[in-house]
C-alpha cells in the first residue's frame, strides 16, 4: 500500500496529518453549508442576478484578502493566518444566523465577508501545503485531501438536505449553519497543534509578479490558473440552482451532492493510489477534456436525471485533473526564483490570476443574462466550461524529465532540486 511505503520512507509527517485534519474539518463544514447558502439566499431573493452578484462579491474580495493575509503571514506566521481565516468564516455564519430572513438584503456584504475568510484560509493552507509536502508525497496528500473532501461531500449535503426538509425551513437552515460554525471552531482548535512557521524577508509582490517575464513555466502556470477560474466562477452556483429547481428541493440537492461525491471519492482513491509523476500531463489532459465535453449535456432539456449524469461525469474528471495539476503547481512554484523566501508571494499572485478568471466568468455571465433570455443560458456554459481544458495547453510543453534539476526558458522542468531541501 502506498501509505505504508511513504510512512516507512519518512514522508508521512505529523504536520502533514494535522493539515489533513484541518482540511477535512473545513471540507465538512463547507459541504454542509456552502451549497445551501446559495439556495437560502436565492429563496429570499428569487433573482439569479442577485446570486451572481453575491458570488461576484466573494471572488472580488478574495484577491484583496490574499494580499492582506500574505503580508500578515510575513509579519506573524501562517498558523495565525489560518486561524484568522476560520474565525472570519465563523463570523460569516454567525451573521447569516443573526440576519435570518433579511440576509438577502446584505448579499454583497455577506459575500465580501465570506470571500475574505476564504482568502485568509486558503492563503495559509496553500503555503502550509507547500511547506509540509514534497514531490514524493504531494500526489498522496492531494489525493487523500480529495478523498476527505469527497466523503464530506457525500455526507454533508445529504444530511443537510434531510435536516432542512424534516424541520421548519428556517430552523433547518439555522441548524445546519450552526453545525458548520462548530466545525470551523474545531478547526481553530486543531490549528494550535501546528508548529508556528514564520517567513523571512520583506513582502514583495511586485518582483514575483514581474518574474513571469523571465520564467516561462511560472507565466504558463498563471495563465492556467486564469483559465481554471473561467469555469469555476459561474459553474459553482448555476448548477446548484438548476438542481434545486429540477429535483426535490433541498433533499434532491443533497442526493445530487451524495452521488457526485461518491463518484469523486472512488476516483480520488484510484488517482491518489495509482497516479505517477510521469502520468501527470495525461491526467490533466483527460480530466480537462471530460470537463470541456460535459457542459454540452446541459444543452438537452434540463431534468434532474440529466443534471445527475452531468454531476457524475464531472466527478470522474476533477480528480484526474486536480491531483496532478495541484502537484505540478507546487513543483513549479518550488523551482521559481527565491521560492524559499517568497513562497507566500507566489501563492498570492497565483490567486490573483485564479480569481481574475472567476471574476471574468461571472461578469460574462451577468452580461449574457442581461442581453439574452435566460432560456439561452445553457449555450454560454460550453464556452465558460472550456477553461479547465485550456490548462493542458498552457502546461503541455513543460519538460517532465525527472533527471533535470534546473529550469530554463526553452524547456523548464517541474522537478525540484532535492539536494536543496526542495527549495523550501
Amino acid at each position: 500500500m502506498r501509505y505504508k511505503q511513504l510512512k516507512k520512507e519518512g514522508h508521512i509527517t505529523r504536520p502533514l496529518i494535522l493539515l489533513l485534519v484541518i482540511g477535512g474539518l473545513f471540507a465538512m463544514s463547507t459541504a454542509l453549508s456552502n451549497t445551501f447558502v446559495n439556495i437560502y439566499l436565492w429563496r429570499q431573493s428569487g433573482e439569479i442576478i442577485d446570486i451572481a452578484l453575491y458570488n461576484l462579491s466573494i471572488v472580488a474580495a478574495q484577491p484583496i484578502a490574499f494580499a492582506l493575509s500574505g503580508r500578515l503571514a510575513k509579519i506573524v506566521d501562517r498558523v495565525v493566518v489560518i486561524r484568522t481565516g476560520i474565525l472570519i468564516l465563523s463570523l460569516f455564519y454567525i451573521s447569516v444566523l443573526v440576519l435570518g430572513g433579511q440576509s438577502a438584503e446584505y448579499l454583497l456584504l455577506l459575500g465580501s465577508l465570506l470571500g475574505t475568510g476564504l482568502g485568509f484560509y486558503w492563503l495559509a493552507f496553500n503555503v502550509l501545503t507547500f511547506e509540509v509536502t514534497e514531490p514524493e508525497n504531494r500526489d498522496f496528500f492531494n489525493g487523500f485531501l480529495g478523498i476527505l473532501t469527497s466523503l464530506s461531500g457525500m455526507i454533508g449535503p445529504f444530511f443537510a438536505g434531510y435536516i432542512i426538509t424534516r424541520m421548519d425551513k428556517s430552523s433547518g437552515y439555522q441548524t445546519i449553519f450552526t453545525i458548520s460554525l462548530v466545525l470551523f471552531l474545531t478547526g481553530v482548535a486543531a490549528s494550535f497543534f501546528l508548529t508556528k512557521r514564520r517567513s523571512e524577508g520583506r513582502y514583495d509582490l511586485a518582483s514575483v509578479f514581474h518574474n513571469r517575464k523571465d520564467d516561462e513555466s511560472w507565466k504558463k502556470l498563471l495563465f492556467a490558473h486564469f483559465f481554471q477560474g473561467i469555469r469555476e466562477g459561474t459553474f459553482v452556483f448555476i448548477i446548484v440552482i438548476w438542481v434545486y429547481l429540477s429535483g426535490d428541493g433541498e433533499l434532491g440537492l443533497g442526493f445530487f451532492g451524495f452521488i457526485q461525491s461518491a463518484v469523486s471519492f472512488a476516483m480520488y482513491y484510484a488517482v491518489s493510489r495509482f497516479i505517477r509523476r510521469e502520468w501527470r500531463m495525461k491526467g490533466i489532459f483527460l480530466g480537462g477534456l471530460i470537463l470541456f465535453i460535459s457542459p454540452f449535456m446541459l444543452l438537452m432539456p434540463l431534468s434532474f436525471s440529466v443534471l445527475l449524469s452531468y454531476g457524475a461525469l464531472v466527478s470522474v474528471a476533477y480528480p484526474l485533473l486536480l491531483v496532478p495539476y495541484i502537484s505540478v503547481t507546487y513543483d513549479i512554484i518550488g523551482r521559481c526564483r527565491d521560492a524559499s523566501e517568497k513562497r507566500v508571494e507566489y501563492i498570492v499572485v497565483r490567486e490573483f490570476f485564479l480569481n481574475g478568471g472567476r471574476i471574468t466568468s461571472i461578469l460574462i455571465f451577468l452580461l449574457f443574462i442581461m442581453a439574452m433570455p435566460q432560456g439561452k443560458l445553457p449555450y454560454l456554459l460550453p464556452i465558460l466550461g472550456s477553461g479547465h481544458f485550456l490548462i493542458y495547453f498552457c502546461l503541455r510543453k513543460l519538460s517532465l524529465n525527472p533527471n533535470s534539476v534546473c529550469a530554463d526558458k526553452n524547456g523548464p522542468s517541474l522537478e525540484m532540486d532535492e539536494n536543496k531541501d526542495n527549495n523550501k
